[in-house]
């Protein structure tokens, strides 16, 4: 037995052979103990009796518990002190419990009073949700009962309606016959529907639920019904709804997709738009007039009836009753023409402004520089003259190159573009080299346009030639000076002065002879008087006093193009004005482009290119046609607008030219009757668009009114798969001109048995082609007489048939030759001489004097005293 240390300290006994107990009536309790963020513990204390004074005693009861409404517990005294208590003798261990504080008993004491408080509002809040559940059942429960009871009392409504409906038609039919009975049966649901509402409307008229009374009303509700539950509790249920419908609502707001789709079939006008309809019928029924709006109308070419009234902002029914008094019975997407167009605006008072498609290019060229901003400019030159006088041999002489070793037989058959510097004055010279020969007119046409100086080469030794005199009828038309180069003076039989005299007869008139034309005896081949030559140039070019605004946008004109495989379409341009860079967007034709590279003629790319130089442009969409001019515009859309429109023209042209050639099936097969015309069907490709040109021009010349060559396709650049194809389709040869086939289409030309020939000189190809045309010329037959006999006696043979004893007269005759059989002067037959007999030998030929046996081929109607004729027939093959 352990004694305590402290008189006042319960003792608990702790012994080996005994549990572990409270003394003096110690008891145990529970009390929750609440933390922060929600947190609790159930926590074990201790209840103690009271003692007694001077006796150990059990405790007291323990008092009553305080109220909880009480914010302290009653104090707890502190317990009246003891003497010690001494120990069990015997030995032992145990444990002594100290006596509480006043603050641990008043700590307990508060978490106690604390834990009965929470745990009355949990007891209050449980019995709380139970009754609004138990109420919100009832509820619901009450509303399925009314529901139930308004289909109830619908449903013996109706009927009640049916019946009196029923009634009143039997009485009516009794009563007053027939139209009275459909009244009343009309008239008696409305009455019965008025005496249903009366009497739900008198106090206690509808029918209650069994343990249903109509006690209790809510201010919001209206009327509502008290039900008793089981156990006596009232709860409030909703009263039933009035059976009659209300009204719809009349709705408001926009009309919008989900208000369209969620709304009724019926759908009010709205104030907005009554007022609406209300001016319009104002206006309408007023006579004041409305004031005319003038227009300005746009109108082009050819316009529609729709449109024209859209832009005057005029009714089409108008503008159609209009042309109808004129005579014109149109529809609304007819089209009409500008003059009709611009009357018909006019009349109405609007103003007119004509435009046509054509006005797209207004702006393009020949915009007037302002003199303050000109700069002096190269001269360009064009040389010109009969082939082979030596024309790109002077070219080469002054720009120490060797052209002339390029080109296929030693002949020039393209037209080019170079820049000289002259040695004495530095400054630089443009010349252009055009062909000489007679199928490259176009060429030398375009030279003669872009130049300002036309120097005429002619050759001492060969005189003025008919390349020569068409050289001076285009300086002429371009209305340019000219300068006569008289070339080849070193040869022996060279006559300067025989030149002199011969351009006399064409209006040219050297300075020799007293005129105003410049001319010079050069000789390429020595490089004698050169720079004579090019002083001449310089100092007329001097007179011009050439000059131009080297800032403004370029212009210029196509010298030469072609579509290179490696680099696309390549165009050669003569810039005339402005200058041309890196990037422009440029038009020519029915091409356009943005510049990627300019190139020199000495092979050096360039940033930009100044007016007189010659420069080759890379970046077109497609090779544009030799001839056209180039210009740079400010966009591209304005490019498209340009292209499209001349596009379109180039479209129209071509299409009436193959119109106006084709014609309709019956006119084709009438013109072969009568004509027996052919055509040589022919796709070429050439290697430039200038050597086409001329190709085309010289085929076109072959032509004759029984054989025509006929093109299918004619392109720039190498013979294509597509090519062939076509040929294929028609028939036809392709040419190459300076061009080759690429691997694929010459695969396939060689497996569909397709011609393709190659040429390099525009003569070759030419007479080939003339050849070929004329194996589809009809053949010329020629008659040869040969002899006449005289038929004296007709024979018939068994076997054989009929043979005529005749007698040669005249000439010979041949077994096999073709013979006439006439009688009277008229020719009864015609055909060959199969069997000819002297004696009894069949003989080749029988001579005049002679006598012999003849027998026709297929025939037999022979008779005494006809003449036959023999002849032979030769067939002569015609040519171009």
């Amino acid at each position: 037995m352990v004694d305590t240390k402290n008189p006042g300290d319960k003792t608990l006994s702790v012994s080996p052979s005994k549990t572990l107990t409270l003394k003096r009536g110690v008891e145990q309790g529970t009390v929750r103990q609440s933390f922060s963020h929600g947190r609790t513990k159930q926590v074990v204390v201790e209840k103690r009796g009271k003692r007694r004074v001077g006796g150990d005693g059990p405790a007291d009861a323990p008092a009553a518990p305080a109220p909880v409404a009480a914010a302290k517990p009653a104090p707890v005294r502190a317990p009246m002190s003891r003497p010690p208590q001494s120990s069990h003798r015997g030995g032992g261990s145990g444990v002594v419990l100290r006596t509480l504080t006043e603050d641990e008993r008043t700590a307990r004491a508060s978490a106690l009073a604390d834990a009965r408080i929470r745990d009355e509002e949990e007891r209050k809040a449980a019995e709380a949700e139970l009754a609004r559940r138990n109420s919100k059942e009832g509820i619901e429960q009450a509303e399925r009962e009314a529901a139930e009871a308004r289909k109830k009392a619908e449903e013996e409504r109706h009927r009640q309606d049916e019946e009196a409906k029923r009634k009143a038609e039997l009485e009516a039919k009794k009563r007053f016959g027939e139209e009275e009975a459909k009244k009343a049966a009309a008239a008696a649901p409305a009455k019965t529907t008025a005496a249903t509402t009366a009497t739900a409307a008198k106090p206690g008229a509808p029918a209650r639920a069994p343990g249903v009374a109509a006690d209790a009303t809510d201010e919001d509700e209206g009327p509502r019904q008290i039900r008793r539950g089981p156990g006596g509790a009232a709860r409030p249920v909703v009263a039933p709804k009035p059976t009659a419908k209300p009204a719809p609502a009349k709705q408001r707001g926009r009309l919008t997709l989900v208000t369209a789709l969620s709304a009724d079939d019926v759908r009010e006008r709205s104030i907005a738009s009554f007022r609406r309809r209300t001016q319009r019928l104002k206006g309408h029924q007023s006579n004041e007039p409305k004031e005319k709006l003038v227009r300005e109308v746009i109108i082009p070419e050819a316009i529609t009836i729709q449109e024209l009234a859209n832009r005057m902002a005029e009714r089409a029914v108008d503008v159609i009753r209009m042309l109808m008094k004129q005579g014109q019975m149109v529809k609304i997407t007819d089209v009409i023409d500008a003059d009709t167009a611009q009357l018909i605006a006019e009349e109405l008072g609007h103003s007119v402004k004509r435009v046509a498609a054509s006005d797209v290019e207004e702006g393009l060229f020949d915009i007037v520089d302002d003199a303050t901003d000109t700069e002096p400019r190269s001269p360009v030159v064009t040389v010109m003259g009969h082939v082979d006088h030596g024309k790109t041999s002077l070219l080469d002489a002054l720009r120490h190159a060797n052209v002339v070793s390029g080109e296929a037989g030693g002949i020039t058959q393209h037209i080019g573009a170079y820049q000289v510097t002259s040695p004495e004055s530095g400054k630089k010279i443009t010349f252009i080299d055009t062909p000489g020969h007679a199928a490259f007119t176009a060429m030398r046409a375009r030279g003669a346009k872009v130049t300002d100086i036309v120097v005429l080469v002619v050759a001492a030794d060969d005189g003025v030639m008919p390349q020569t005199i068409e050289a001076i009828n285009h300086a002429k038309a371009a209305k340019v000076p000219v300068i006569v180069a008289i070339n080849k003076i070193d040869k022996q039989d060279a006559k300067p002065e025989r030149v002199r005299t011969e351009l006399l007869q064409y209006g040219i008139q050297v300075e020799s002879l007293g005129g105003d034309v410049v001319d010079v005896e050069v000789s390429a081949k020595n490089k004698t008087n050169l720079d004579k030559l090019l002083e001449m140039i310089a100092l007329q070019a001097e007179l011009l006093d050439l000059k131009t605004n080297t800032e403004r946008p370029a212009e210029g004109t196509v010298i030469e193009a072609k579509l290179d495989r490696g680099r696309g379409p390549v165009a050669t341009v003569l810039v005339q004005r402005g200058t041309l860079r890196v990037g422009d967007i440029i038009v020519a034709g029915a091409e356009m482009g943005r510049v990627r590279a300019l190139i020199s003629d000495q092979g050096v790319t360039l940033t930009e290119a100044g007016p007189s130089v010659p420069v080759e442009v890379l970046g077109f969409n497609g090779p544009p046609e030799a001839g056209d001019r180039m210009a740079v515009v400010d966009s591209e859309a304005r490019a498209r607008q340009v292209t499209s429109y001349r596009a379109h023209q180039k479209r129209e042209k071509s299409a009436s030219a193959v119109s106006g050639l084709r014609g309709s099936l019956e006119q084709m097969m009438s013109q072969l009757k009568t004509t027996g015309r052919k055509d040589f069907p022919l796709i070429i490709k050439a290697d430039v668009a200038g050597s086409l040109e001329a190709i085309l021009g010289s085929l076109e010349k072959l032509g004759t009114d029984e054989v025509t060559a006929r093109i299918l396709h004619a392109g720039v650049g190498g013979i294509s798969e597509s090519d062939v194809t076509l040929a294929e389709g028609f028939n036809a040869a392709i040419i190459g001109f300076n061009v080759r086939a690429h691997k694929e289409a010459a695969a396939a030309a060689k497996r569909n048995g397709i011609e393709i020939r190659y040429y390099n000189i525009i003569y070759d190809l030419v007479d080939d082609v003339k050849k070929a045309m004329s194996g589809l010329l009809a053949p010329t037959l020629r008659e040869t007489m040969l002899g006449n006999a005289l038929i004296l006696e007709v024979f018939n043979i068994s076997k054989v048939g009929k043979v005529a004893g005749c007698r040669v007269t005249d000439g010979s005759v041949e077994r096999g030759a073709n013979v006439r059989l006439i009688r009277d002067n008229v020719v009864v037959h015609e055909g060959k001489l199969s069997t000819l007999k002297r004696f009894k030998d069949e003989v080749k030929e029988v001579q005049s004097g002679q006598e012999c046996g003849m027998a026709f081929e297929n025939y037999g109607d022979m008779r005494a005293g006809d003449i036959i004729e023999c002849y032979r027939v030769e067939t002569i093959q015609r040519s171009l």
